[in-house]
């Protein structure tokens, strides 16, 4: 990597930003990097294969000292310690080997997100980080002359405590290479700022909280300062006249904090082992009932659901779509577009049950045949909703379970707004969270917290036994009244029966 500007002979010739002039008051345009880092890669649980970016307002630029305002309302203010680039010579087509040579100074950041818009952005980032205030730069500039661009480190203090911590050496995409990519498509221009991505610890701020966030480079001794900002109560005055609501769901709390178990949420899918969902196949869903109601869980069954194919078995975990009553303004904010059904079923995982609340409501459907196309390419175990299919025959032709309370031409906009995933939600009369996990044959459809289905399961696999065993007796001629349940003595021959076996 060259990083001595002396390398170029074009540099002086160049327009140039003067480290006097603070480039960081009104930058030209703002380029914001995704996932960047192996840490927040491992934390995410995806790593990408290229950088992807997205664009900041210079209106949103706030200095250390300067508060940032969480709208009243809203939960999921999120703070991203990064390091800043500034452009200082002007970059069209650079390769990697020069890239660093047009980078003027380097700096702290604060790539604000209220994740509370990030779903009606549908990855523009425009509303949710794109704020005023929402990206806070400084306090003091390093000059990129001399400074090896591996050798920098980023730290993050959260009410003074540290909470994230890492160097570029631990980057996936090295600012050389982001410099070279971008350049491949727009004009870099001086006074350009790059954020370049957050490491692992990125979190939730609320109002009264500070947060703190330094670059610097341990072996010179150069530092941006600590770039300080404090959390304030904003007005939560959004018009849904106008456009997008704050809506929040399981799925954005666990990406604002960083992981389920920061978020408070329980551990999602963790439960259903390969051993596990062969013995829930094999399992009767009557005598699963059975065993819960022995446990005290009589509010378990999804009532009125039965499958599209009789014969059906469903087994998985619990992924969740809401949707609320029709209501024509909500329905044109949120009906169209890439809306939370179809989110819903664009990234459900292999061994998902996607389970629809649509409030037992009969006359409109809550999927067809493309979206369980779309459900049975990705994997899915099956889908189970409240309401109605369209498309009916065509869908259970699909080689995916089905469970539902009938057929029914009309789509969402007669009865349904898709509002929200990934959030605890009711079905069929039973409440339903994600991670819990679903099996479905004829007699319908179970919901069994995670933490009960090994026992549960071991149980009712033992009655199975003990309930074929009886069942033998009746035929060869054994009275109900003795072997239904078993006396003392018929108890005997059955155990006996079992330890000879």
């Amino acid at each position: 990597m060259i990083y001595d500007p002396k390398y170029d002979p074009d540099r002086t010739r160049r327009s140039t930003v003067t480290i006097g002039a603070n480039p960081l008051q009104n930058p030209g345009k703002i380029i914001a990097v995704h996932i960047s880092y192996e840490s927040r890669a491992a934390e995410r649980g995806r790593r990408p294969k290229v950088p992807s970016y997205f664009f900041k307002p210079a209106s949103s630029v706030a200095a250390s000292g300067d508060s940032v305002e969480r709208p009243a309302g809203t939960e999921l203010l999120a703070f991203e310690g990064e390091i800043a680039l500034v452009i200082g010579t002007e970059a069209r087509n650079v390769s990697q080997e020069l890239a660093w040579g047009h980078v003027q100074a380097v700096t702290a950041a604060n790539d604000w997100g209220l994740y509370d818009l990030r779903g009606a952005d549908k990855g523009s980032n425009v509303r949710n980080k794109g704020r005023d205030g929402y990206t806070p730069l400084g306090p003091e500039l390093i000059e990129a002359a001399g400074v090896d661009p591996e050798s920098l480190r980023l730290r993050t203090w959260k009410n003074g405590n540290l909470v994230q911590e890492d160097t570029t050496a631990g980057m996936i995409f090295p600012f050389a290479q982001l410099i070279a990519d971008l350049s491949q498509h727009l004009t870099l221009k001086p006074g350009d700022v790059i954020l370049t991505g957050t490491p692992a610890g990125a979190s939730v701020a609320a109002p009264g909280d500070t947060i703190e966030i330094e670059v610097d480079v341990p072996a010179k001794g150069l530092s941006s300062g600590r770039l300080v900002t404090t959390v304030t109560e904003g007005t939560g005055d959004f018009d849904p006249e106008l456009g997008a609501t704050p809506v929040v769901n399981d799925l954005q709390r666990e990406e604002a904090w960083g992981s389920r178990e920061a978020a408070g949420l329980p551990e999602q899918g963790t439960a259903l082992t390969p051993e596990l969902k062969a013995k829930l196949i094999e399992t009767p869903v009557a005598g699963i009932a059975q065993e819960l109601r022995k446990r005290g869980l009589n509010n378990v069954a999804i009532d009125g659901v039965r499958p599209t194919r009789p014969g059906t078995k469903l087994v998985g975990v619990a992924k969740t779509l809401r949707f609320v009553p029709n209501r024509e303004d909500l329905f044109k904010t949120h009906g169209g577009g890439f809306n939370a059904q179809k989110q819903a079923f664009d990234s459900v995982a292999e061994d998902e049950v996607i389970v629809i609340e649509a409030r037992g409501e009969t006359g409109s459907g809550t999927l067809g045949d493309i979206l369980a196309l779309r459900a049975q390419a990705r994997g899915a175990a099956g889908v189970v909703t409240d309401g109605g299919v369209r498309d009916y025959a065509t869908v259970a032709e699909i080689d995916l379970p089905v469970f539902t309370v009938g057929a029914h031409p009309a789509v969402l906009g007669r009865k349904h707004v898709p509002w929200d995933t990934d959030l605890t939600i009711a079905c069929g009369g039973a409440t339903v969270q994600p991670g819990d996990i679903i099996v479905g044959d004829d007699d319908g459809v179970l919901v069994i917290p995670p933490q009960l289905a090994e026992e549960v399961v071991e149980a009712a696999q033992g009655k199975e036994a003990e309930d074929a065993w009886v069942a033998d007796r009746v035929k060869e001629g054994a009275p109900i009244a003795e072997v239904f349940p078993m006396n003392k003595e018929w108890r005997a021959k059955y155990e006996a029966e079992q330890g000879g076996a």
